[in-house]
């Protein structure tokens, strides 16, 4: 059952534990994302993202030290029907080349959940004055940021251009 919000700092927990849910789950989707990607370079994308999700998670952890709250006891319901949209794309009959590209717009959706998410819970941080937990969100958003760019390089110099080729 979710608190009742009457304060930013609740806001601030419960978005903590929707982020923490929605690393979760990824943690679990992305070996199976990473799996059904033909591209070599886009599969080790997927396994660095993973590595860094697991971090992710590690610092909401941290954060979590700093509260009065735990982070379980929720499930983040985006970041379920992204993944849900994901696993979709990796049963679909497709092309390698289609499946790639396919994979790389689903994973881009999913990034930028989490980047809108933690730009959120920065702000709020900052405003409580939880400088710890800026610091770490900071990491995180460096890092979703980065894992965004890296896919649209992938898909724009590369795999968007062999998925035209395939028929």
């Amino acid at each position: 059952m979710t608190m009742r919000l009457d304060h930013l700092e609740k806001l601030f927990v419960e978005q903590l534990k929707d982020a923490y849910s929605a690393e979760s789950q990824l943690i679990e989707a992305l070996p199976k994302i990473r799996d059904a990607a033909n591209a070599k370079p886009l599969a080790e994308a997927f396994d660095a993202h993973l590595a860094e999700t697991k971090g992710h998670r590690d610092r909401i952890e941290r954060i979590f030290k700093t509260l009065d709250y735990k982070p379980g006891g929720h499930r983040c319901k985006a970041m379920a029907g992204l993944v849900e949209e994901a696993m979709e794309l990796v049963a679909d009959d497709a092309t390698p080349a289609v499946r790639d590209a396919a994979l790389i717009c689903a994973a881009q959706k999913i990034e930028h959940y989490e980047i809108a998410t933690y730009g959120c819970l920065r702000s709020y941080a900052a405003l409580l004055h939880a400088d710890d937990a800026v610091a770490l969100i900071d990491e995180t958003l460096d890092e979703e940021r980065h894992a965004d760019a890296h896919l649209t390089e992938l898909a724009e110099q590369w795999v968007n251009v062999f998925a035209m080729k395939t028929a």
